[in-house]
């Protein structure tokens, strides 16, 4: 007898897009069987032609619970991410206060998430100036890696490293197999912004202050042998360090986020800072090299740096704004407009979006439809088309550049672990070994 049986004629596996029917039992994906096999359940559901997804894996998410809540918080943050087919999530150290740099900090944050969380949530650390000491004991506390800024991080409470910093952490975190995950910009390439318009906040942001810290991490890769993964990279000009480094044998990996895959330099309007983030949205030009670069493996992930505020922040200068792009609930809609226009599957977005990011951040039994791993299933048709309205999202401030941009897709029932993830909070913590 299982809990729950779901069908779909495209279920999409490890082992590609097929007709099944996946059993449940006690929370976990008990067997697989042939779409129209007979099953015992308390509960058969049958998609017919809708896609049958794993839960997304969003390894890219700032809450800023506690201190920033009105910015987001748990509740509407894991709302909106059962709401876009998002099952799991790995918050960011900041923008919350305190930010995660101690284990005292870690216990605020999970005091602040406790009974609050419609999916499951992780938890990244932060790598700060002065808090070495403390990256083992929060690594044993079961925080899946450490952020770090190369650049000023736009909060005093969270301060950028130095390269002889970065170097330090990166020979303490080899010592125990733990991730450096890295916002790579190089200060010194970096320049004020010269005017309110985009053009000029895009030009203070070049690709090459990309490049050039991308560059250092590598090497710094290879001096002390820790894992480091590059976020958010906008500039295509990365791609070829990354790809020289896994060439090498490396243990550097990167990601991109859905604004740089759909969104260009070309179309943002005048004085819409609901747009601006950092490193930036760049050309058209860049973000086809983006799309070849993830078809051929250079970047692994693709997560959504979802990072609201309030929208008085968002004024429209983009000197001025707050940067931040708010799509946690859109990433996969996102996703998959742009790459179905080109040519890519379900399975491409499952494997950029869930077993990709599940990998990078150590999440056992996430990132796919197979027995064993949690019941985490998204009932998506791939072919709704409708235009965005901020109104209907759940994120606390509805701030988005996709306001009235038709998306395909539509997640129509979202379940952790067997469960629908409706109002009802389930979520549980997942805090590493």
């Amino acid at each position: 007898m299982y809990d729950l049986v779901v069908r779909s004629r495209r279920t999409v596996t490890p082992d590609g897009e097929r007709p099944l029917a996946v059993a449940v039992r006690d929370g976990r994906i008990a067997s697989l069987h042939d779409h129209a096999a007979p099953l015992d359940a308390a509960e058969d559901v049958d998609l017919r032609d809708l896609a049958l997804l794993p839960g997304l894996v969003d390894t890219h998410v700032h809450v800023n619970e506690p201190g920033r809540t009105h910015w987001e918080g748990f509740a509407t943050a894991t709302r909106a991410a059962a709401a876009g087919g998002v099952t799991t999530i790995v918050d960011m150290p900041l923008n919350a206060l305190p930010p995660t740099v101690s284990v005292a900090a870690l216990e605020a944050k999970l005091a602040a998430a406790g009974g609050r969380c419609h999916v499951d949530v992780g938890f990244w650390g932060g790598a700060v100036p002065g808090n070495l000491k403390e990256l083992r004991p929060l690594h044993d506390r079961g925080v899946r890696g450490f952020k770090c800024f190369m650049s000023p991080s736009g909060v005093d409470e969270f301060p950028e490293l130095g390269l002889g910093e970065i170097r330090q952490i990166m020979t303490e975190l080899a010592g125990f197999g733990g991730l450096l995950v890295v916002h790579a910009e190089d200060p010194a390439l970096l320049t004020g912004c010269a005017g309110p318009g985009y053009a000029a906040f895009l030009d203070s942001r070049p690709e090459a202050a990309e490049r050039s810290a991308v560059e250092q991490v590598v090497r710094l890769a290879r001096e002390t042998g820790a894992r480091a993964h590059i976020l958010h990279v906008s500039g295509a000009g990365c791609l070829d360090v990354l790809e020289a480094a896994r060439a090498e044998g490396l243990p550097v990996t990167g990601e991109t986020c859905p604004h740089y895959l759909t969104l260009t330099a070309e179309d943002v309007p005048d004085g819409d800072t609901a747009y601006k983030c950092c490193p930036p949205i760049r050309s058209a030009a860049n973000r086809d090299r983006l799309w070849d670069g993830l078809a051929r493996g250079v970047l692994d992930c693709v997560v959504t740096d979802h990072s609201p505020s309030t929208a008085d922040l968002k004024v429209p200068d983009f000197a001025a704004a707050w940067g931040g792009v708010s799509s946690l609930q859109l990433g996969l809609r996102a996703v998959w407009t742009e790459a179905s226009r080109r040519g890519h599957g379900l399975g491409d977005v499952v494997r950029w979006m869930s077993a990709a990011p599940a990998r990078l951040a150590g999440l056992r039994g996430k990132g796919g439809i197979e027995p064993g791993n949690d019941a985490d299933l998204v009932a998506f048709d791939p072919d709704s088309a409708e235009p965005v309205d901020a109104r209907r999202l759940h994120h606390k401030n509805p701030v988005t550049p996709y306001q009235g941009r038709r998306l395909k897709g539509a997640v129509l029932t979202t379940w952790l672990r067997g469960r629908p993830a409706d109002d009802v909070p389930h979520g549980t913590f997942l805090l590493g070994a």
